[in-house]
């Protein structure tokens, strides 16, 4: 995925990190990548996220959020527009998928929180994970 990769999760700081990382997809005209992750438990002796085929719905409904959160971006955007948009649902562990797709990445683009964000730390679990660990830059959107 190169270009640049964005977390959403329907959180108010991942829809402000949507509207940043399309505009800079859009004006540096490179691949924009909207990942939503559907979070799932981890296996508590492999640490490797546990997937039902129950899951698969709650995947494609945070797609389409995603989905429908990129295209009212783009619709506020004009002719400026990123290379391609790639929205996709995936299930697993969000800083983990984030952290992965960094490996391909120019930039991932994460909120400072997510939808189980405390107000009171400066950046949410997820956001630091993927800091400390993505292998790219990482940018991350204050609310």
């Amino acid at each position: 995925m190169p270009g640049i990769v964005v977390g959403f999760d329907s959180s108010d700081h991942s829809r402000q990190a949507l509207d940043w990382a399309v505009r800079h997809a859009a004006l540096e005209h490179i691949p924009l990548t909207v990942l939503a992750v559907h979070d799932v438990t981890t296996n508590a002796w492999t640490g490797n996220p546990v997937i039902y085929p129950e899951d698969r719905p709650a995947e494609e409904k945070a797609r389409q959020a995603a989905q429908e959160a990129v295209e009212k971006t783009l619709s506020q955007l004009g002719d400026a527009r990123p290379e391609s948009v790639t929205v996709r649902g995936v299930s697993g562990q969000p800083a983990r998928v984030l952290i992965e797709a960094s490996q391909d990445a120019d930039m991932v683009v994460v909120g400072s929180h997510g939808i189980g964000g405390y107000a009171v730390v400066p950046i949410g679990s997820v956001s630091a994970k993927v800091v400390n660990h993505a292998a790219c830059p990482v940018v991350i959107i204050r609310h």
